[in-house]
C-alpha cells in the first residue's frame, strides 16, 4: 500500500466552540455535550481536548463518566477531585491526574479556592477495551517540567511515563519551553499538538498562539520551538477509532 499522506490540520483558538455559565467558559476542540459537529469529533482516539476556567468556589458537581480514560492537566489554580471509589485529592500545575471511567465511576472537579480562578485541560481517550475497572493515577512531575525537554506524562505502553492510561495506543507529553526552547514531536500516525500557554513556531506550519492545536494524520516529528515562555501538550497515537 503506498503511504499515507503528512498532512498537518491547524486550527485556531478562536475556532472553537464555547460553553459559558456564570462559574465556567469552556472551550472545545472537538464536539462535546450540546455542541455537536459531526465532522469534529475526534482526532486519532482523543476525544476530548476541553479548556475550562471555573470561577472561586465552583465547580462540576457530582457526575458519572463510563469506558474512558480521563486525564486532567491544570495550568493554574487548584482542582480538587472526590471520587465514588474513595480517591479525593487537589490537582495543581505539574500534577498529572488520570481517572479510567471504566465500568462506571462517579466523581466531582471544584475550584479548590475561594478567591482565584482555576485553569485546566482535560483530555478523554478511548480505552482499549470497555468495561475496565475503574481507578486513579496521580504523580507530580513539576520537577522534572523545568529542565524544558518533552516529558511523557501518560501512557498505555510506556513505563517512563508519569501515569498509566488504558489504551497501548495512546501517549501524552508535555514540555514547559523557554524562550528559544525547542523539542522534536513525536512521530506517530495520529498526533494532536496544543498550545496550552504562549507562542511557539512549529516547522512547516509556522507561528501557533495560546489555544491553537494542530492535528496531525500520517506522521508527525516535527521541530517544535518557543518565541516566548510556553507550555504543550501533544498526544501520539498509533491508530485512529475503530468502527
Amino acid at each position: 500500500m503506498p503511504p499515507v499522506p503528512v498532512a498537518a490540520d491547524v486550527r485556531r483558538a478562536a475556532d472553537r466552540a464555547i460553553t459559558r455559565a456564570p462559574w465556567l467558559e469552556s472551550r472545545h476542540s472537538f464536539s462535546f455535550n450540546d455542541y455537536y459537529d459531526p465532522d469534529n469529533t475526534h482526532h486519532g482516539l482523543l476525544l476530548v481536548n476541553n479548556d475550562d476556567i471555573v470561577a472561586p468556589a465552583a465547580g462540576f458537581d457530582t457526575h458519572p463518566h463510563r469506558d474512558a480514560e480521563i486525564v486532567t492537566w491544570v495550568l493554574s489554580g487548584a482542582l480538587s477531585h472526590a471520587d465514588s471509589i474513595g480517591n479525593t485529592g487537589v490537582i495543581h500545575p505539574g500534577l498529572a491526574q488520570r481517572m479510567s471511567a471504566g465500568t462506571g465511576i462517579l466523581h466531582s472537579e471544584r475550584n479548590e479556592s475561594l478567591s482565584e480562578p482555576v485553569h485546566f485541560i482535560q483530555m478523554w481517550i478511548m480505552p482499549d477495551e470497555p468495561g475496565r475497572t475503574p481507578g486513579y493515577q496521580q504523580h507530580d512531575i513539576g520537577d522534572a517540567l523545568t529542565a524544558g525537554g518533552l516529558i511523557p506524562v501518560a501512557s498505555g505502553r510506556d513505563p517512563g511515563a508519569a501515569i498509566s492510561i488504558g489504551n497501548a495506543g495512546a501517549s501524552l507529553y508535555v514540555a514547559r519551553l523557554a524562550p528559544g526552547g525547542s523539542v522534536e514531536l513525536p512521530d506517530a500516525p495520529f498526533a494532536h499538538l496544543f498550545v496550552a500557554a504562549g507562542h511557539v513556531e512549529l516547522e512547516g506550519s509556522g507561528g501557533l498562539n495560546t489555544g491553537d492545536a494542530v492535528r496531525f494524520t500520517g506522521g508527525c516529528g516535527r521541530r517544535l520551538t518557543a518565541s516566548q515562555p510556553a507550555e504543550v501538550l501533544i498526544w501520539a497515537m498509533d491508530t485512529g477509532l475503530r468502527g
